[in-house]
């Protein structure tokens, strides 16, 4: 097996515990391998980090799958998956649909398994798991009895792993409709061409709280897409919803899920950029007892990082506009690079120039099978804070 060995005191990270090597952190390559191929690490004094699988075309020269000394075969593989599928029992109650692996963050690099009710839906992230795909497929298959296993591989980042963007079943037959429950809520999603798996699934439990927060409400829910928060507060006991989203198609699923649930005649849903729609609501006089903001990510990079700010801050402030006092505002950021603190801050410049006071109700984050590890800062990205603005 080929070593890579990191330059002097880059090992540091990753004896923290971090999963990534970086191809700058990489001083000398001891023997011959594959893109793709599993590889030992040590660090410049020879000492043994772990072992991960390579590519030096990606910017992440090495993904770690173990600080030890063990194989890395269809036992070791099996024994992850099992895993994962343990601590999903335990944390995952009340739905049909979850997260079944969250790739670094279950110690399995790079890979996506999501379930949906009898369908599992998977993306492979880099060239080292999409070399174990067949391995993979084969072992979910052994360990869930999936009807059908369908790939979601066309995902940008693929790109820099030199990999092709694909899509397409890999086991079985896989609908491109299906209908899942989450705590009695019914979503009808699309496997094949819907946002990330399909639907949302790291937003469930703050579904749940803004349902919590909706009895008697005149609700907004802006980026709805299908209309998750939407149909979750109308359930919760809203007295009329109004979802906007940019996707006309995303919206039809919308209303399939408002009339699917009962709760059609309250909801209603309108094509529309939330920039704009947010705009025209207030210049309409228009109020809502309670405004959701759940926007995709406004930045994929820290160069961009100053553009999204400034997005997150507009939409905010415009909402606050929206809320009489007393009103509740549920701000949602899946971007990485804003980070919590950063984010809070922007809420509260918002909130400065609207000239508004908030009262924090509630920080929350991702589901909880959308696990975080403390040392790896990268697991953590879903922000969603809870206001009640005065």
């Amino acid at each position: 097996m080929a070593e890579v060995v990191l330059l002097p005191g880059k090992e540091k990270r990753v004896q923290a515990g971090h999963p990534w090597v970086y191809r700058t952190e990489v001083g000398a390559v001891r023997g011959e391998f594959a893109p793709g191929d599993v590889v030992d690490i040590r660090d410049a004094r020879g000492r043994y980090l772990g072992r991960g699988y390579a590519n030096p075309a990606s910017q992440i020269f090495i993904r770690f799958l173990t600080r030890q000394d063990e194989a890395v075969d269809r036992v070791f593989w099996r024994r992850r998956l099992e895993l994962a599928a343990a601590y999903r029992e335990k944390v995952v109650k009340g739905t049909t649909a979850y997260r079944l692996v969250n790739a670094e963050a279950d110690f399995l690099p790079a890979l996506i398994v999501d379930r949906y009710g009898a369908y599992l839906v998977v993306q492979f992230l880099s060239l080292g798991m999409e070399r174990f795909k067949t391995l993979i497929t084969e072992l979910l298959v052994e360990l869930f009895s999936p009807q059908g296993i369908y790939e979601r591989s066309d995902v940008a980042v693929r790109e820099r792993e030199g990999l092709a963007l694909v899509t397409g079943p890999l086991y079985g037959e896989v609908p491109q409709f299906v209908e899942i429950d989450e705590g009695g809520t019914r979503f009808r999603v699309d496997l094949h061409a819907g946002q990330k798996t399909g639907f949302f699934l790291d937003q469930r439990e703050n579904r749940r709280a803004v349902a919590e927060l909706a009895a008697g409400a005149r609700v907004l829910d802006c980026f709805c897409y299908t209309g998750g928060f939407a149909v979750s507060a109308a359930r919760g006991g809203a007295a009329a919803v109004l979802g906007i989203d940019i996707s006309g198609a995303a919206l039809a699923l919308a209303r399939e899920n408002a009339a699917l649930n009962g709760v059609a005649n309250r909801c209603t849903f309108h094509e529309a950029n939330s920039f704009d729609a947010l705009r025209h609501l207030a210049a309409a006089g228009e109020r809502f007892d309670l405004v959701v903001l759940d926007p995709p990510a406004f930045t994929k990079s820290k160069e961009a990082l100053p553009g999204a700010i400034r997005g997150y801050k507009e939409i905010n402030l415009r909402a606050m506009k929206l809320l009489p006092s007393g009103g509740f505002l549920v701000t949602c950021s899946c971007s990485y690079h804003l980070t919590e603190d950063l984010f809070l801050q922007v809420v509260a410049a918002a909130a400065h120039d609207a000239r508004r006071t908030l009262r924090l109700v509630e920080l929350r984050r991702q589901a909880r099978d959308h696990p975080v590890l403390m040392n790896v800062p990268e697991t953590y990205y879903l922000k969603c804070g809870i206001f009640q603005v005065f």
